[in-house]
């Protein structure tokens, strides 16, 4: 890949939006601009000029379908094999947006990747059925399932001063030692947002990084329900 392909797949990825279009196309494509407008929640218009925005890093690429009745045929859109190639698809987008917001902000990008990560965090799991009753324990089940699908094998401890997440190893461990002030608040949000998505009442307060050379450790703490 050529550093103008580099540029422009980081700038596409940037943005939280494009970022889960691309997530949907990966696992649940080809999809059209109004199917997928109806899942990311944004107007169509809008989820076709992030379309755009992928299409020209390369990331994805329309296909004419036939219209169904009548009408213009529509678009569908799927991921390219530079976008779903092998395992760990959705979590390497984030590592797409980690290196253009490094090379963007640097360590002061810590508020935005903070941001993105409860973006993401909400997105990669299932809200309860609406005006259903938070299960807490559930939900920090869940959000254990997820840090596992995420490449850690996290475990839960109880003790005096709450609870807290092991969690190792980390998927970017090498790229966390050198830039742990950017790696860790992509994961604190991941954890905030699945919590939150999920009604939780625990938070996620913190993330000790390398407490050991391979350890990290998230304090969680009892809050109001989301």
């Amino acid at each position: 890949m050529t550093s103008e392909q580099e540029l422009r797949r980081h700038r596409a990825l940037s943005d939280p939006s494009r970022a889960r279009i691309l997530a949907l196309l990966v696992d649940e494509g080809p999809l059209d601009a109004r199917e997928l407008a109806a899942h990311v929640g944004l107007h169509v218009n809008t989820v076709r000029v992030h379309l755009n925005a992928l299409a020209d890093a390369g990331l994805v690429a329309g296909e004419t379908r036939p219209p169904s009745g009548r009408g213009r045929p529509r678009v569908a859109y799927r991921a390219t094999a530079a976008a779903g190639d092998e395992g760990g698809r959705r979590y390497r987008l984030l590592a797409e947006i980690l290196t253009a917001l490094v090379a963007r902000y640097g360590a002061e990008a810590a508020t935005q990747l903070e941001e993105i990560g409860e973006a993401w965090g909400r997105y990669l799991v299932d809200a309860p059925p609406r005006f259903s009753s938070a299960d807490d324990e559930r939900a920090v089940a869940k959000l254990l399932e997820l840090l596992t699908e995420l490449g850690f094998q996290p475990q839960l401890e109880r003790g005096t001063r709450g609870r807290r997440i092991l969690m190792r190893p980390c998927p970017f461990l090498e790229l966390a030692r050198e830039h742990q002030d950017v790696i860790c608040p992509i994961h604190l949000g991941l954890m905030r947002g699945a919590l939150a998505e999920v009604g939780a009442r625990t938070r996620a307060t913190k993330l000790e990084p390398f407490v050991r050379s391979d350890l990290c450790v998230a304090r969680l703490a009892a809050g109001r329900a989301a």
